[in-house]
This record gives structure tokens, sequence and C-alpha cells, in this order.
């Protein structure tokens, strides 16, 4: 027999947000993971917010849904708020009832900025990271680095002549409309006569040949070769050198004391200053040799290692993380101005990568 299709508001719903999200629901694990850091991050939210005035949104709740937004690819708070206001799994997540009302956009992204203010997403960082070595799903040994370009929130019109007068922080009105009109034919422009109005800090850079330079900032990942997660992250200003002197700075964190560790890399490592860098940490290189019209810094004694050949293997493993981090957690181009909240949400897509990689880890080994 045919139902009827009435349409009909029920005036009551029974039930609680627990119950209708499923046992085996893939967020589950990685609320439970999220959880556990943030109640180790309690005393540091304390020293964050005053004890007098208007209650805030709660960072616990602002943390996961942040995270929310990265692992799901909600490209703007606004949306992200509508999610909230009526998807229930979204609920669930972030610790809203269903009746709880959804916070205003500009509320939500003015609690985010106070949040980032704090050091907490490189704290969250290292808290996941030592659950995953509780759980001896991190190798301390075998290492790769790399890095990758994150486009600056910044048009190419903003980047100026330095001497034109111009200050970065109160630039002139635009002519009629926000697209005004420049001219930089046949002007040779370089960052060091140029800078970006908009985005002083980004600077004009690309990785290969024939590639476009854009106003961009660098972010260096750290990530060991067991099972490919996130170990160390940074970000820094584009520059030719900023690779190398990432890759000894986290070299310089790993963990061990006298114990020889490897790190491998793509070409653009085989440098002999920071192949020499590598080896006063006591760690040994496992970079690719760059042979191009050029003597490689790498030798046969290196090469000639069954280990350096698995750790070429093991390091295109990060390209594998920025193609995540760039796709879903959508940091290709940032949406945000300055190196401080660039490596703020740079860091939080490290920590969405490394939960998304744990709980799947950890769904193949049960």
């Amino acid at each position: 027999m045919r139902g009827e299709d009435i349409q009909q508001n029920e005036l009551f719903s029974y039930g609680s947000l627990e119950d209708r999200v499923p046992a085996d629901h893939p967020l589950r694990p990685i609320r439970e993971m999220v959880d556990e850091a943030l109640k180790a991050l309690d005393g540091r939210f304390d020293e964050i917010y005053i004890a007098d005035g208007r209650k805030s949104i709660p960072p616990e709740r602002l943390l996961r849904a942040l995270l929310l937004q990265m692992l799901y690819s909600v490209r703007s708070e606004r949306m992200l708020m509508e999610q909230l206001e009526y998807n229930l799994l979204f609920r669930w997540f972030v610790g809203l009832s269903a009746n709880e009302p959804v916070w205003h956009p500009t509320v939500f992204t003015k609690n985010r900025d106070r949040l980032m203010a704090g050091s907490v997403a490189e704290e969250f960082f290292l808290l996941i990271v030592n659950q995953a070595k509780k759980k001896r799903l991190l190798s301390s040994e075998h290492f790769t680095v790399d890095g990758t370009l994150i486009e600056a929130w910044a048009g190419q019109k903003s980047f100026q002549r330095k001497d034109d007068g111009n200050d970065p922080l109160n630039p002139p009105p635009p002519d009629r409309g926000s697209n005004p009109t420049v001219n930089w034919h046949k002007e040779k422009r370089s960052n060091e006569t140029h800078r970006s109005t908009t985005d002083p800090f980004a600077r004009l850079y690309k990785k290969t040949r024939g590639a476009e330079s854009k106003l961009c900032y660098l972010g260096h990942l750290l990530t060991e070769n067991r099972n490919g997660l996130v170990v160390n992250v940074s970000l820094t200003r584009a520059t030719g050198t900023a690779e190398r002197e990432a890759a000894l700075s986290m070299a310089e964190q790993i963990p061990g004391g006298t114990k020889r560790v490897t790190i491998g890399g793509d070409k653009g490592y085989d440098a002999r200053s920071f192949i020499a860098g590598l080896r006063e940490l006591n760690v040994t290189p496992h970079v690719a040799q760059n042979t191009s019209r050029r003597s490689s810094a790498i030798d046969g004694r290196t090469t000639g290692h069954e280990g350096y050949a698995i750790s070429q293997r093991k390091r295109k493993r990060v390209e594998e993380v920025f193609g995540w981090m760039k796709t879903v957690a959508l940091v290709r181009k940032t949406k945000f101005r300055g190196p401080d909240k660039v490596g703020w949400m740079f860091t939080l897509a490290a920590i969405a990568y490394n939960l998304v990689r744990m709980r799947n880890l950890q769904a193949v080994t049960a």
C-alpha cells in the first residue's frame, strides 16, 4: 500500500545527538583523540582567557569547529556556521546540543583570531604526535623533509615598488573600484625593490623553472617513514635557502641524543653546506643526488647502503601529505595574512591530516 506524503512538522524530537551518530562513524575515533588532547590543554586555555568579562566561545569547541572546516573542506566561516545550523553530525562533533544557537560568523572569526594569538596550535600538534608515539605508530630513526608553496592572500597588483611612498599598512585608495589599473610592463619586479601592500611578508617566488612566480610562503614538513605521519611543521618566508634552513632547524629538534637518524629529501637539498650541517647533528643525509651539470654532495658511501634506497622510496609519502592538505584542508591558497596566522592554520592542517591517518591506521590494526 502506498504511503502518504504528509508534510507536517513535529513539535518534539526524542533522542540525543550521541544516539544519532553511528557507533562506527569515522569521526568518532577522531573526536576521542581530539578530546584527549584538549583536556591536556585546559591549563593553557586558562592562561589565555581572563576570569572576568563576557564569556567567549569555548576554545575546545572553536578548535573542533576549525578541524571540521578542514576535514570537510568547508571554504568559509559563514558556510561553516550554516552547516552547524542544520548538520547534526557537525553539532555532535563540536559539542553543541540540538537546540543551542549557532554563533555569528563575525563572532566566530574574532574568537578564532584571539585563539591564534596564543601558541595553541603548536602545543595541540605535539599532543597529537605524542598520542601517535604512545600507540607505536612513529619511527624514531628514519624521517623525510620537504617544502611546498602556499599562495598568499595577495594579488599581483598589490606587488608595488617600495620607494613610491606607499605605506603597506596604509595603502592608498584604489582608483574607481576594487580593481585598480596597474601597468608593470617593461618593469623589472623583484623582492628587493617591490613588496605587497596587502601582505608585506609574502614574497614573489617559484620553485621550478618555467613556472609562474607567485606571492607566497613556504610550508615545511618533517614526516617519519614508517607510516608517513607529520612529526614537525614550520612555515617561513619564501627564499631560495628557506627549505634547507627549515630542514636543519627541524633536524635539531629530533629527540634521541647520540642515536643516529636518517633524513631523506629531494634534489633541492643536495647542497654541501646542508649535508655538512646534517652530519654535525649526527644525521645521515639520504638526499637524492643532483648531478645536473654539477657534482653531488652525496657520495657512494651513502648511496651504496640499502637504507638509502628505502629512504628514497619512502620520501614520496610526504607528497601525499601536501596533496591532502592542499585539496582537502584547502591550504593551497591561504585566506590569512602574515606568517603567524598562515603558520597557525598550516599547523592545524597538519594536525587534521595526522588525525585522519591515525584513525585509518588504527582501523587496519583493529
